[in-house]
């Protein structure tokens, strides 16, 4: 009867160890993704660009990134020196990032962003464009 009960009493250990590591487990710094919530923006100054960095796994958005790195620039239309001034905005909802900046001509804006995820090793980076219309 001991030696039933002390199998029972390692079986639910066991078990209870095994259910509290896989509540733990964190996706891959690769599982994470920028996407931009609006391809297109108007030329002008003070335009507000909303981007999304998701977990490809559960397809969420990240509520607690830390955007450490961004830049706008006209690389994709050749340009990469014609770059604007990029701030980031304050509001959104939670998993949305969003930034303000200058938009002077028309054409394709490289938008690069990097980002670190809480409890994750590594860093997110992406690089989106959008295109400037008048």
């Amino acid at each position: 009867m001991k030696t039933q009960l002390s199998r029972a009493l390692r079986a639910a250990l066991v078990a209870v160890a095994m259910l509290g590591s896989t509540s733990i487990v964190r996706a891959d710094i690769k599982d994470y993704e920028f996407r931009l919530a609006e391809p297109t923006v108007k030329v002008g100054r003070d335009k507000i660009v909303t981007v999304q960095l998701i977990n490809k796994t559960t397809g969420k958005p990240e509520p607690e990134a830390v955007i450490f790195a961004m830049r706008l620039d006209m690389a994709p239309d050749g340009m990469p020196e014609m770059s604007t001034k990029i701030v980031r905005e304050p509001g959104g909802d939670p998993g949305n990032y969003r930034f303000k900046a200058a938009f002077g001509m028309e054409g394709r804006w490289l938008l690069s962003l990097g980002a670190k995820v809480q409890g994750e090793t590594g860093s997110v980076e992406g690089k989106l464009v959008i295109t400037a219309n008048k």
